[in-house]
């Protein structure tokens, strides 16, 4: 099996030659090492090709880029009919930090809602099909549908976390508003995902239970999950959330959610639920992980050893993805990322007989 091909089989809930292996593009630089697990199997996780098109006709986008201390800077200014606001952002290698979010006062409500109103969507899937083409098999492209309807005012360009848990309890009816508003556009969004030639794509995620609560994520989370799942199902279509926080309080829900896989699920040590756990709560959806950040600083030996219990823990290598979706320590992301497959190829060698089963 292609790298791509093998992600394709797990994510279908099936299993290849062996667990399969991905790192996101923002992750991996070329290098040597790269080369390597390249030829050894890796899959590359492509997220920036789109499917569609986001245009905002009545909105007036300008930037100013400035330097301070040795950093750069770009001061964005959203202007709308009925007011103009601005964000702050700080480019910073595979990531940016937001300095400061669109809103600033309760006065900027009424733009935001104009803004989000004012989104319009069109196709664009031969920039994705091309995309796809020219990489070839050591890739896997994935669409996007955007954050949940809430989450896309905590995590992102609007209010950020600390102001929405102030603006809930202040002005939550203005929040209602916003999210109301999103939950249209999002409506707009899954079809246009579900037609494309994308196999798969992701909603949203980054849920903070202690921020959003069970009532909260089975009120206004999980209708959102099933509605877009059913219309992707009903074109052969998978779907998944990134959730890589703490999932014990939400498992349930989740396990209802209509999603075909958890993508980032990150185990213990570095969050409340081991992968076994995640095995029983979530029997008949694929388990995308993400490599326990925390043990990328331990040895290589360590790393190898810890990968082929993680493996020995899912019990089956059926539905199971071993991914890295975060930032890993510059010294050590070579070293580790080739203790991983090592462990891969190694769990595999030990249980080659069971493989070989399942691969029939």
């Amino acid at each position: 099996m292609t790298p791509r091909k093998n992600v394709e089989c797990a994510l279908r809930g099936g299993c290849g030659s062996r667990v399969p292996f991905t790192l996101y593009e923002a992750k991996i630089p070329q290098c040597a090492s790269e080369r390597e697990m390249r030829n050894r199997g890796l899959c590359i996780v492509k997220r920036d090709a789109p499917v569609f098109r986001v245009h905002t006709p009545n909105v007036k986008v300008t930037e100013d880029g400035y330097w301070e201390n040795g950093k750069k800077f770009i001061r964005s200014h959203y202007e709308t009919p009925v007011g103009t606001v601005t964000s702050l952002r700080e480019p910073s290698g595979f990531t940016t930090w937001t300095h400061e979010r669109m809103f600033k006062s309760p006065e900027d409500y009424r733009t935001l809602l104009f803004m989000i109103q004012d989104e319009r969507y069109e196709p664009c899937y031969e920039v994705f099909a091309q995309a796809e083409r020219e990489f070839g098999e050591d890739a896997i492209f994935r669409a996007g549908i955007g954050s949940e309807p809430l989450q896309a005012l905590i995590t992102g360009v609007y209010l950020g976390m600390e102001e929405f848990c102030v603006q809930w309890m202040d002005n939550r009816d203005e929040i209602m508003k916003l999210y109301q508003a999103i939950v249209e556009n999002r409506r707009k969004i899954y079809p246009l995902v579900a037609r494309s030639p994308a196999l798969h794509a992701n909603y949203g995620g980054n849920v903070v239970p202690d921020i959003i609560g069970l009532k909260n994520f089975e009120e206004l989370y999980l209708p959102h999950y099933q509605e877009a799942a059913e219309i992707f199902h009903r074109h052969g279509k998978l779907i998944g959330c990134h959730f890589d926080d703490d999932c014990r309080l939400l498992s349930k829900a989740i396990a209802r959610s209509g999603l075909d896989y958890i993508e980032a699920f990150t185990p213990a040590p570095d969050t409340d639920m081991t992968l076994a756990d995640a095995r029983a709560a979530w029997p008949n959806q694929v388990i995308w992980l993400n490599f326990p950040s925390s043990i990328h600083l331990r040895s290589d030996e360590e790393v190898e050893a810890a990968t082929v219990r993680l493996l020995d823990e899912a019990k089956t290598p059926n539905g199971l993805i071993m991914g890295i979706t975060e930032d890993m320590p510059p010294e050590r992301w070579q070293a580790s990322c080739l203790a991983i497959m090592n462990g891969l190829d190694r769990h595999a060698r030990e249980k080659s007989e069971f493989y070989s089963v399942l691969k029939k």
